[in-house]
């Protein structure tokens, strides 16, 4: 016999908490990014400077160049070929780090199966994507655990 209780309560209630969980349209693009006060932020090709303030003003300790012990890579491409380099920064970075690829939303000629693809033959593995703005996207790669 079914309970004339609450509607969310029982097992609808946790599927809708579960679905609330994986929502973060609500979270700032930093959270998103993952990115913590006193990590080290490489910004490669994303050339916003309101971008790079903000993740100044969260305790981020940025840069605009490739630097050693790097946990984050932030890393702007216009075209396919710009992918090419990519596994040149795995030396760069901490072993658990990552590597956030932003390229233009609803271009046929860079689609997201295309960077995912050419981020794991360089030897990464996609893990999650964002919306970067309203005319960018992101997906980020890590070194795959065997490996790290």
């Amino acid at each position: 016999m079914r309970s004339s209780a609450c509607p969310l309560q029982g097992p609808r209630d946790s599927r809708s908490r579960l679905s609330l969980d994986r929502d973060y349209s609500h979270r700032s693009l930093l959270d998103k990014l993952g990115v913590k006060p006193g990590m080290r932020v490489s910004v490669l090709g994303v050339r916003d400077e309101a971008f790079i303030a903000q993740l100044e003003r969260a305790g981020a300790d940025v840069s605009t160049r490739r630097r050693q012990n790097t946990d984050l890579f932030v890393v702007g491409i216009e075209e396919i070929a710009a992918m090419k380099d990519l596994r040149l920064l795995e030396p760069f970075m901490l072993r658990n780090g990552g590597i956030w690829v932003v390229y233009p939303k609803g271009r046929k000629d860079l689609r997201a199966t295309d960077v995912i693809g050419l981020g794991v033959k360089a030897g990464f593995i996609d893990n999650k994507g964002c919306a970067f703005s309203e005319t960018h996207t992101a997906l980020r790669f890590v070194i795959p655990k065997a490996r790290r």
